[in-house]
C-alpha cells in the first residue's frame, strides 16, 4: 500500500481558512503593524489547527530579514567591552534574534556584516566612518550608535551614559576631600566621544573651585593600560609635578598604578588615582580604585532594544543618556 506523506501547510491554507489574506497573517506572526484582536485570534486558531510552521529561509526570504543583529567594535580585549557585549547578547536573545560581531581595523575598512546579513547594527565608536553612517541613513538601515552622537545629517538614536556629571564629581571629591590640586587627565582614542565629555567634567570641577587649567597635565592615555603606563612615565620623566591621576577609564588606571608603584610612588599617599566605569576588577586592585560606576551592561541591553524598534519601524527616542554613580575605595586616599 502507498503511503503519501500529508502535505504542510501554507500561509495561504492559513489565510483561507482565518478569511484574512496572507499579508495579514505575516503581520499577525511578526508584530510589524496593529491588527485587530478579533483577527489576530482567528489567525492563531487556523495557525493551530492546521500546524503551520513558516520554513526560515523562506520566511527571510519574503520578509526581506535575516534575524541577525550586527555589531561594529575596535576591539573586544579591554575589560570594558565583556558586560557591554553580555547586555547586547542578552537583549539579542530575548528578542529572538541572532548575532554578527566583528571589530573593524579601521573606520573604513571592508566589513562582512551589513545590510546584506543584518536586520539593524549597533556601532562603536571608531569602527565606521560618517559617509558610511550617511548610506546607510540614505538606505533607511536600523542603526543604533553607542557613545556617540550622529553626524548632523543622520537621524540615527545613540545611547551612552552621563560622561561629564561623573567626571566633575570625581575630579570634585578629589579636590575637596584629598585637597588635590594637580590633577592629570589621561584622555582616551580621539574617536570617543566619552573622552571629550569627561574632560569638560574634568575642567568643570577645575572651574568650579577656581583652579587654573595647566595644559601640561594633559596627556594620551588612550582608554589603555600599556599606553597609560607610557603616558605617566613620560610626565615623570618630563619632571612635571601632580597629586592625582584621572585616568580616563579603569583599564588605564590599571596601567598609570603600576606605572607610579614602578616609580617608587605610593598610590595614594603621594598620587591619587581615579578611574570611569567600575568594571568588576576595579575593587580588586591594589588598591582598590575609586571610579565612576556606569551601566556598561544595561548601555548594551538599551541598544538592542531601541534597535528593535527601528526595525520593527516603532518610535524611538533619539537619544538615551543613563545616569552613573560615583563609587569611593582606597586609591583616591579615602580609608
Amino acid at each position: 500500500m502507498e503511503i503519501r506523506k500529508r502535505r504542510s501547510a501554507t500561509i495561504l491554507d492559513v489565510a483561507r481558512l482565518a478569511g484574512v489574506s496572507p499579508s495579514t497573517i505575516s503581520r499577525v506572526m511578526n508584530g510589524t503593524a496593529v491588527v485587530a484582536p478579533d483577527t489576530q485570534q482567528r489567525v492563531r486558531e487556523a495557525i493551530a489547527t492546521l500546524g503551520f510552521s513558516p520554513h526560515p529561509a523562506a520566511r527571510q526570504l519574503v520578509m526581506n530579514c535575516t534575524n541577525t543583529l550586527g555589531v561594529l567594535l575596535t576591539e573586544i580585549s579591554g575589560a570594558f567591552f565583556q558586560p557591554m557585549l553580555r547586555g547586547i547578547e542578552a537583549g539579542a536573545r530575548e528578542a529572538g534574534y541572532d548575532l554578527l560581531i566583528y571589530c573593524a581595523p579601521s573606520p573604513s575598512a571592508a566589513r562582512p556584516i551589513g545590510e546584506h546579513n543584518t536586520d539593524g547594527l549597533i556601532i562603536f565608536p571608531g569602527s565606521l566612518d560618517d559617509s558610511e553612517l550617511q548610506r546607510y541613513h540614505k538606505l533607511d538601515f536600523p542603526v543604533v550608535l553607542l557613545h556617540k552622537t550622529p553626524p548632523s545629517d543622520c537621524r540615527f538614536p545613540f545611547v551612552t551614559v552621563e560622561n561629564k556629571n561623573g567626571a566633575q564629581k570625581l575630579v570634585s571629591h578629589l579636590i575637596e576631600a584629598h585637597g588635590c590640586r594637580r590633577i592629570v587627565y589621561l584622555r582616551g582614542p580621539e574617536s570617543h566621544e566619552d573622552s571629550l565629555w569627561r574632560e569638560r567634567g574634568y575642567r568643570e570641577a577645575l572651574e568650579k573651585h577656581r583652579l587654573p587649567f595647566d595644559p601640561s597635565l594633559i596627556a594620551v592615555g588612550g582608554f589603555d593600560e600599556q599606553e597609560a603606563a607610557e603616558a605617566i612615565y613620560q610626565l615623570l620623566r618630563a619632571g612635571v609635578y601632580f597629586d592625582a591621576v584621572f585616568a580616563g577609564d579603569d583599564d588605564a588606571a590599571v596601567g598609570v598604578i603600576s606605572a607610579l608603584q614602578q616609580a617608587g610612588r605610593n598610590v595614594p599617599a603621594d598620587v591619587a588615582v581615579v578611574g570611569f566605569d567600575d568594571v568588576p576588577a576595579s575593587r580588586f586592585l591594589s588598591p582598590p580604585l575609586t571610579t565612576v560606576r556606569a551601566p556598561i551592561e544595561q548601555v548594551g541591553r538599551e541598544a538592542v532594544r531601541m534597535l528593535m524598534e527601528c526595525i520593527r519601524k516603532q518610535p524611538c527616542a533619539p537619544e538615551l543618556l543613563l545616569p552613573t554613580e560615583l563609587v569611593i575605595r582606597q586609591s583616591c586616599g579615602c580609608s
